[in-house]
């Protein structure tokens, strides 16, 4: 069996010329988050990411936001994607696979996850509006691109149907929360194996 007594965190900081990130996850924890980007919608998006998946995640970022949100929403998903991969550790053990068709009032969302090893983002998402208040639409793919590039997941985001935009960004980060959720879960019947044929999710 996985050892499920030892818990699956990881550690990051990040610091550039345009960004300073720190953030940490517990993958084995309650959904509970400590988040501040600078960027309000964002942040209100990473706590449903973490409430949704039950993992804990403590983030903080400073960025260029006098410029735009690009940089800190980006790095902030590159540094999240490198401490999940961190706490994941060689994989041992986990579900490996989920999807998700996720509602939200008028808006469905269907996400699916491989946590592989293997980096890949399939995005079938289009907003109608090139701003949610302040916030740029665009930035969400942007995220979620990063966060499986630097994650090592094969992820694939799709909206089905959807009128309201903020829905539409929101189910997109729950229904990710929720493959995550359960593709990262240990599973009993692979006794500590790592869930590939190959022997590794390197």
């Amino acid at each position: 069996m996985a050892d499920v007594t030892q818990t699956r965190t990881g550690q990051v900081s990040r610091k550039t010329n345009e960004t300073a990130v720190s953030v940490s996850v517990n993958i084995d924890g309650t959904g509970v988050s400590k988040i501040a980007t600078g960027v309000g919608f964002f942040d209100h998006m990473l706590d449903q990411l973490s409430r949704h998946s039950l993992i804990d995640m403590e983030i903080k970022a400073d960025g260029d936001l006098h410029v735009d949100d690009h940089h800190t929403v980006e790095d902030t998903g590159i540094a999240i994607g490198q401490a999940l991969a961190k706490a994941l550790g060689d994989r041992r053990g986990i579900t490996r696979y989920a999807s998700i068709d996720l509602a939200m009032d008028e808006t469905m969302t269907r996400a699916a996850v491989d946590v592989s090893g293997r980096p890949f983002l399939v995005w079938n998402v289009t907003f109608s509006s090139p701003k949610i208040g302040t916030f740029d639409t665009e930035l969400v793919r942007e995220f979620f691109q990063a966060l499986a590039q630097h994650a090592g997941i094969t992820l694939h985001v799709q909206n089905i149907y959807g009128a309201n935009n903020h829905h539409i960004a929101e189910t997109c980060f729950k229904s990710v929360a929720r493959v995550l959720r359960t593709a990262t879960e240990i599973d009993p019947r692979q006794a500590g194996r790592v869930p590939s044929t190959k022997g590794t999710l390197a």
